[in-house]
């Protein structure tokens, strides 16, 4: 790989402060009420689903431009659960895609499949979690 560039952030705990070195992000962390927390602060499953959501819009971004398709109504939102599982904690994502109504059905979802293919979330997933594609 060819670094591009490298985000660097600073976490103490699950309950404390999520800091980026640059200090555009800093957060105070809690878990979430279901979890035993105040949910005062964020989480990580927030911050995993902020951060995928985003990418995977900027992938559809991506193949979009590729194909001279106009996406930019796209909108697409994370749901990241956390839940017990053989190994202890294990984390599932589904992916909600909200698409332009020109590109409802099959075109979308062959749209969709392929931002999938190139999302450097999705790529770093595969295989580890179970990713559920829903395009709306």
């Amino acid at each position: 790989m060819n670094p591009l560039y490298t985000a660097v952030a600073t976490a103490n705990g699950r309950e404390g402060r999520a800091v980026s070195s640059d200090g555009k992000l800093d957060l105070q962390l809690s878990p979430p009420p279901a979890l035993g927390g105040d949910g005062v602060g964020t989480n990580p499953e927030q911050l995993f689903a902020a951060g995928y959501a985003a990418c995977f819009a900027g992938a559809l971004g991506v193949v979009s431009r590729q194909q001279k398709v106009d996406v930019s109504e796209v909108s697409v939102t994370a749901e990241v659960t956390i839940g017990k599982d053989d190994s202890g904690f294990g984390l599932s994502v589904v992916l909600r895609v909200e698409l332009p109504q020109e590109l409802a059905g099959e075109a979308g979802e062959l749209l969709v499949k392929q931002a999938h293919q190139v999302c450097p979330y999705s790529k770093a997933t595969a295989g580890n979690i179970p990713v559920e594609l829903i395009v709306e």
